[in-house]
């Protein structure tokens, strides 16, 4: 054996793992892959053999609580092969149907656990296997009927492995009334796996590596899901382990809008679009959007509170044409579900949407419905403020919606994203003239001047058109609005 092939990265066959432990398992060690049942241990430990039969290594399944048959299931389901693993079903004589089998002379369990050990190691000697998967270590546990037994019997089942040059997945699935903490000493990685039940939704699935000798891991929790063809990974987003991407020039609409806000929306910073609903917020974001497309750029839309078929139809309603967009591939529109969607998938779904399709443009519409996908205020600031750096850094346009509580008076934000972004853009409902009319105004730009005015703007078939800037208003700020000024100052309908 290679000195420098010890404990060298072993691929994990998991999409996404590989990454968090930065690049696999330890070679020729023994990992703990722990969770309670229906967390997905079978799913990563057959995902972890089948990598290998692909790369033509001797993998073997050792399983003490699922039969092949159930195995092999589980693989149809997943549409996977076997062929090339082998699968030890042990059954102990005691548990076994066979009167024979039967005995009463001695402890039963001392026969059972003997030759469950002994069955597994004559396995493993007679085939050489490089990856082997034990299912499951509980019913080591109950075999051995006490934790000083326990834990020596799997301290010697981890010096056979390493003796035989094997890279072994050890599960257990928490059953005991206190979980082990004490073969985390003995084990070279601990992965634990957890599924969390929401009061509405799907359930979310996520995993921590609490262990890695040798390894400084990506830390933290990272959510994953289960679906055909296996576990797939989300890792938590980290924006200071991202180069630097190119900027460029400004991101221009080709609408009155730019002059309000200096000339267009500079490269790699996020503009937060606030206002009731109804406003135009997503209008205004489809106007940017659309000029982006048209210079050849591709945008990545995000669609939180309605369909794609409503957004396309809104959108074409302002005399933007999105659909052929959307058919070559520039656009790149998916609606999001808040109830199934877990906040690391939506993070990976932007990052892939940047790094493999080079997305310039970003639209989250809108940040109400991610915060529907989050069951903590506090953890929705941290991802959103590590997303918008990673963003920044790679210059991408990040355009943000926020709806305001209430429709009329005075409202106020779910949370509290203006520190987050680098430009702020203001919408109010006014009246005046016996009818309701729209005031935009820039609050906040961080990279070059804005206008410190207030426009009225308009929504038409031609698309959104700012007004000169009005003078004569006051209650922008409180959320009720009034213009004093002439009707003359404002905005004329065609029919008019």
């Amino acid at each position: 054996m290679d000195r420098e092939d010890d404990a060298s990265p072993v691929a994990s066959g998991v999409e996404g793992l590989d990454y968090v432990l930065r690049g696999g398992y330890a070679k020729f060690r023994s990992h703990l892959v722990e969770g309670r049942p229906g967390s997905g241990k079978t799913t990563i430990g057959l995902q972890f053999l089948i990598e290998g039969a692909r790369n033509g290594e001797t993998c073997l399944y050792i399983t003490l609580s699922e039969s092949r048959r159930e195995l092999l299931s589980v693989a149809i389901r997943h549409g996977w092969d076997l062929n090339g693993i082998e699968i030890l079903e042990l059954v102990p004589p005691e548990l076994s149907l066979d009167p024979s089998q039967l005995q009463t002379l001695v402890h039963s369990s001392d026969l059972e656990l003997g030759e469950t050990v002994q069955s597994a190691l004559a396995e493993i000697e007679r085939i050489k296997p490089d990856r082997v998967v034990f299912d499951s270590l509980s019913e080591i546990r109950l075999l051995s009927q006490g934790s000083l037994r326990y834990r020596r019997q799997v301290l010697a089942l981890k010096s056979f492995f390493l003796l035989n040059n094997a890279t072994v997945l050890l599960l257990d699935d928490l059953t005991a009334e206190h979980d082990d903490l004490n073969l985390h000493s003995i084990s070279h990685g601990v992965i634990r796996m957890e599924q969390l039940s929401p009061t509405y939704g799907g359930e979310r699935r996520r995993l921590r590596v609490i262990k890695m000798r040798g390894v400084q891991i990506r830390g933290g929790f990272h959510d994953f899901a289960i679906r055909a063809g296996g576990v797939v990974v989300f890792p938590r987003l980290v924006a200071s382990e991202h180069e630097l991407g190119a900027h460029g020039t400004p991101a221009t609409s080709k609408s009155s809008l730019d002059a309000l806000i200096g000339g267009g929306l500079d490269r790699g910073t996020s503009t937060l679009l606030m206002g009731p609903s109804g406003i135009g917020k997503s209008s205004i974001a489809s106007t940017y959007a659309h000029a982006a497309l048209a210079r050849g750029e591709r945008v990545l839309v995000l669609l939180f509170d309605e369909t794609k078929r409503i957004f396309l139809a809104r959108a074409a309603g302002l005399g933007l044409d999105f659909a052929r967009y959307a058919n070559d591939g520039s656009l790149l529109l998916e609606q999001i579900d808040p109830a199934e969607l877990s906040p690391g998938e939506l993070s990976t779904r932007i990052q892939s949407g940047v790094e493999q399709s080079q997305v310039r443009m970003v639209v989250i519409d809108s940040l109400t419905g991610y915060l529907n996908a989050m069951s903590e205020e506090q953890h929705l600031l941290l991802q959103m403020h590590e997303i918008l750096t990673y963003l920044n850094q790679k210059g991408v346009v990040t355009i943000l919606l926020l709806a305001n509580h209430g429709l009329i008076g005075h409202m106020a934000a779910p949370v509290d994203m203006t520190y987050l972004c680098d430009g702020i853009m203001l919408l109010r409902f006014f009246e005046s003239g016996g009818r309701l009319r729209r005031a935009i105004s820039v609050v906040k730009k961080r990279v070059g001047p804005h206008e410190d005015t207030i426009r009225e703007f308009k929504i038409s078939g031609t698309g959104v058109t700012a007004g000169v800037p009005l003078e004569e208003f006051r209650g922008i700020l409180t959320g009720v609005p009034f213009f004093e000024g002439k009707q003359s100052d404002l905005l004329k309908d065609k029919a008019s």
